[in-house]
């Protein structure tokens, strides 16, 4: 049986700049919370973040070098019992070299890569150069929203067996960016006609606008002006571009009554704090997402079909779009009755994926010895 003691954990980032945003994308937002639950762990693992590109380690990145410590590759090789692969692959060489020393590695999988790796071929969306995949993971981790999409995609090419872990959330970097917003970014009531937003990526078809839109659609043809605008982030190229979109656009009464706006993108603690009273949100094979906690912690009424976190905001089945706009309209008329009470209620429910939950650290290290167990 493996000795349980403190480890030695490497999370990968790759940076792309000295002074890089934790909002380009949920990446380096991921790693930030694992090494976080780590540290809660009751045997209190030393985690790094170990760059895997050639920027340097400067103090101009957002996060706390103190209690994230980060290096570069070179500097990690010789002191790691795991390197957890998550936002930076190592190369071949680099493989070897810790896997000579004894290192565990795991392939940490927090994107639908089967769905982008199709789109690529399909609507040659160039990803990379060439394909590189390792094949010498001792386990490879993915998380539960793209089990279904990705999960035998992973396991046959990199031929490990696949673990479901725990999806884990911390508000560190919403309070870090709402710092200097009013009322630390938290949902206000003002007693004017709703404002919604519509904040999807629109880069493929898991979290896309149109349903969302439509939603937003049926409710005001049941409240017309109780809804004041609805703004739709990340799509200004297509309102601009595809006449597709355009073209199903300028049939909704939202669209003729100039009560819609199609906008670029926007910093998501900001744009709730200065534009937004309600989201309104659809995916398919992506049912859980950092951005439904950041609006629900901050107490911004959710509509969504994200079924892993049903009990989250307000709630429609897949893509049963009356349904959405029936809770649409009951936030629009009620959510405002109890706020506060909304707000607690979510943070009690995001609770569980906390960085901070020893429930979910103890999950881990079940994890991380069973891989220390292992041999071969």
């Amino acid at each position: 049986m493996t000795q349980r003691r403190s480890l030695d954990i490497g999370i990968t980032i790759g940076l792309h700049s000295e002074a890089e945003s934790m909002w380009v994308n949920g990446i380096k937002q991921n790693a930030l919370y694992l090494a976080r639950l780590f540290q809660h762990s009751p045997f209190a693992h030393r985690v790094k973040l170990v760059n895997t590109t050639a920027v340097p380690i400067t103090r101009s990145l957002p996060w706390d070098l103190s209690q994230f410590p980060t290096c570069s590759f070179e500097d990690a090789k010789d002191s790691l019992d795991v390197l957890i692969e998550l936002g930076g692959q190592i190369d071949v060489q680099q493989c070897a070299y810790i896997r000579e020393r004894g290192t565990k590695l795991v392939s940490y999988c927090c994107g639908p890569e089967y769905v982008q790796m199709m789109e690529a071929m399909i609507f040659e969306r160039r990803m990379c150069d060439s394909v590189f995949i390792n094949q010498h993971y001792d386990e490879v981790w993915v998380i539960p929203q793209v089990m279904e999409t990705s999960a035998h995609f992973l396991g046959t090419l990199r031929r490990r067996p696949v673990r479901e872990v725990p999806f884990v959330w911390d508000p560190m970097c919403l309070q870090m960016r709402t710092r200097e917003l009013p009322f630390e970014g938290e949902y206000r009531p003002v007693g004017m006609p709703k404002r919604l937003s519509v904040m999807e990526p629109n880069i493929d078809v898991l979290k896309f606008c149109l349903y969302p839109l439509l939603i937003a659609e049926k409710a005001y043809r049941k409240v017309g002006a109780r809804i004041g605008h609805i703004h739709v982030t990340n799509a200004e190229h297509l309102a601009r571009r595809s006449p597709e979109f355009a073209g199903v656009a300028h049939y909704l009464d939202l669209v003729r009554d100039s009560r819609a706006s199609f906008v670029g993108r926007y910093d998501t603690p900001q744009f709730l704090s200065e534009f937004t009273d309600i989201v309104i949100s659809h995916q398919w094979g992506l049912a859980l997402n950092y951005f439904y906690f950041d609006v629900c912690w901050n107490g911004y009424a959710l509509v969504h079909n994200a079924h892993l976190c049903r009990d989250l905001g307000y709630f429609y089945p897949g893509n049963d779009l009356e349904e959405g706009a029936h809770q649409l309209v009951h936030a629009i008329e009620h959510h405002d009755e109890e706020w506060q009470g909304y707000r607690a209620r979510q943070r009690e429910v995001i609770g569980r994926f906390l960085a901070s939950n020893t429930e979910v650290a103890v999950r881990y290290d079940e994890l991380l010895f069973g891989l220390l167990g292992k041999h071969g």
